[in-house]
């Protein structure tokens, strides 16, 4: 969705390490300064020199007081202010130092003149859902933006589960693992096992299951108000379950696990010329020596 809402305070966040981010959060705080906007620091970059003429808050304070966060980093910086931030409505923008770069699509070489646009509120809005899962018998949801995958913990061992859709027994299965990932997850890990890619904007999600021990097992793409039930059959210690390769537990035989769409949407926000099949054509690696067409080129 296009806006022409303009900001006023800015948070800026990033987890990499400070000679990575250094020069970038500088060229940040003076293109928001020169706009005469607010600046707010994560505590992750207090250690930075920049950050001792700027106001650092804790997350609370960022989530009350901010119109935007700017990220720093790559996709993965991106997934972990989803989880700190974007379930709380506080758009993300992605500034993108990593080396895809699917959620971070700001680039360096021409950041002046892009994060001047979009703060001067001319930038689209793009909303995401995302998965949420709990272990039964336990009070804690988590929350992932990209994928939760129950996987075997160890190089070619199989575990053995069953998978529910909306309590209607779907199947039992032995395999390394099984991935459930969202749309925005279709261009991240469930793209390397073979999964569909998934135009954002598509209401549903992905079971893909790692390597099954089956000649016909295919990935399922269902309703987005599905919920899913795992039930962990036979499995080895190491048994686990990941969500966007960063909480990590523990299961067990038996283990009941429970997956569906968390209530609200985070909001990403991308520059004004930023399309979705441009990102697959330029970090996939499509149509390679051939330039931009329209449908009167063909």
């Amino acid at each position: 969705m296009v806006t022409t809402k303009k900001l006023k305070t800015i948070a800026i966040s990033s987890n990499l390490p400070k000679q990575k981010i250094n020069e970038t959060v500088n060229q940040c705080c003076e293109i928001i300064e020169n706009l005469d906007l607010e600046i707010l620091l994560t505590e992750d970059i207090r250690t930075l020199s920049v950050a001792k003429s700027y106001k650092i808050c804790p997350d609370e304070d960022i989530l009350k007081r901010a119109d935007l966060l700017i990220s720093i980093g790559g996709d993965g910086t991106i997934l972990s202010c989803a989880r700190r931030f974007g379930t709380e409505k506080l758009p993300i923008l992605g500034i993108n130092l990593g080396k895809v770069g699917f959620l971070a699509d700001l680039s360096t070489s021409d950041l002046t003149y892009q994060l001047k646009e979009i703060l001067d509120g001319k930038y689209i809005k793009d909303e995401r859902f995302l998965l949420r899962a709990k272990i039964q018998g336990e009070k804690t949801t988590r929350v992932a933006l990209n994928e939760i995958v129950i996987h075997s913990g160890a190089v070619a061992q199989m575990i053995e589960y069953e998978v529910f859709l909306d309590d209607i027994f779907l199947y039992r299965q032995k395999a390394d693992g099984l991935i459930i990932n969202t749309p925005t997850g279709s261009t991240a890990y469930s793209m390397s096992g073979g999964g569909p890619i998934m135009h954002p904007s598509i209401n549903a999600f992905t079971l893909l299951p790692m390597f099954p021990h089956s000649l016909s097992s295919n990935p399922l793409l269902v309703n987005d108000n599905s919920t899913i039930k795992i039930r962990i059959i036979n499995c080895k210690k190491k048994t686990m379950l990941s969500l966007d390769s960063h909480n990590t537990l523990s299961l067990g035989v038996d283990d009941l696990i429970t997956i569906d769409k968390n209530p609200g949407l985070i909001t990403l926000i991308h520059p004004r010329d930023h399309d979705f099949f441009s990102s697959c054509r330029d970090k996939l690696g499509w149509s390679l020596g051939i330039e931009m067409k329209t449908i009167k080129d063909s």
